[in-house]
């Protein structure tokens, strides 16, 4: 009886392999899995020079900032520059006010009067992105609640 159990139960974990291996598979793209990538198409971001644009408006709750402006020509993030704090830090830059860093990424310094950006969020693209005009990928139905901060 065991045996007879063993013997289905290989037999029927073949049909299932041989069915899932026959199955093709399609790529949410609408191309062949094994059809070689195209390189995407280079977009510029929106937005030119900081300060120039109205800020990107918000579409959920909790969503970080947006960055409204292109961010070429900055220099990369590394641990012992940040080229966002010289203007982010500060409430206003050569006469315009800039949003500024939140409490949450701040740490309080001792003896300071300068604020002081938190080394866990020293990484401001990790959330902040700046946009592009692209067309999304795939299908795509979500409805944003530009009211939503």
């Amino acid at each position: 009886m065991k045996t007879t159990l063993k013997i289905s139960l290989a037999a029927l974990l073949s049909v299932a392999a041989c069915w899932s291996a026959a199955q093709t598979v399609s790529a949410m793209r609408s191309t062949e899995v094994s059809a070689v990538d195209k390189a995407p198409e280079i977009q510029n971001y929106q937005g030119s020079r900081p300060g120039s644009q109205a800020l990107i408006q918000r579409t959920f709750k909790e969503q970080p900032p947006l960055i409204p402006h292109r961010v070429e020509g900055f220099d990369d993030i590394n641990n012992e520059d940040n080229a966002c704090l010289d203007c982010h830090i500060h409430k206003e830059v050569r006469g315009q006010k800039v949003p500024q860093l939140k409490e949450s990424h701040l740490v309080k310094p001792v003896n300071a009067d300068a604020p002081v950006l938190d080394k866990s969020r020293w990484q401001c693209n990790s959330c902040h992105v700046p946009q592009i005009d692209a067309k999304p990928l795939v299908e795509n139905v979500f409805k944003g609640n530009a009211a939503a901060k």
